[in-house]
């Protein structure tokens, strides 16, 4: 255990944003994300048990979002005919996007297909068990000042 360092954030998770430059992506994903066969070529990190607003929370209290890009983060936009025209879940990212990056979180919505082409050159996945849909999200990591 590290001091200031919340629990959810593995030794592997840590190491893995360590290793993370200046424009490296990471995914968030949901339980139903296909993980492994999105995340061939990337760093996937099993966070079973946790769910993506705490994993978020985690992440951002450790990393700034990219101040370069007018939008940061990306959402998997909800496809026409499901129920849920905008995800509770997405009230929770706000509240922590707001704690963190208030001034810089600009999110766009990128379709379903999209979104998995681009999660497939993310250097990392983060792989919960979370039940909520379109809980997926990406970030694109900044600049670490002091």
């Amino acid at each position: 255990m590290l001091k200031g360092i919340s629990p959810v954030v593995s030794p592997e998770l840590l190491k893995a944003l360590c290793e993370m430059g200046h424009g490296d992506e990471l995914v968030i994903a949901d339980g139903n994300f296909p993980c492994e066969s999105i995340g061939k070529n990337a760093v996937v990190v099993r966070a079973d048990g946790h769910g993506t607003a705490e994993l978020l929370d985690a992440v951002l209290r450790l990393i700034p979002l990219d101040r370069y890009t007018e939008k940061p983060v990306a959402y998997m936009e909800v496809v026409k005919g499901d129920s849920a025209p905008t995800p509770e879940i997405w009230k929770a990212y706000e509240e922590i996007f707001n704690k963190y990056e208030p001034d810089n979180h600009g999110i766009e919505m990128t379709e379903r297909f999209a979104f998995y082409e681009r999660a497939k050159k993310a250097y990392l996945i983060i792989a919960t068990g979370e039940t909520a849909i379109y809980a997926n999200v990406l970030l694109k990591k900044g600049v670490v000042t002091y």
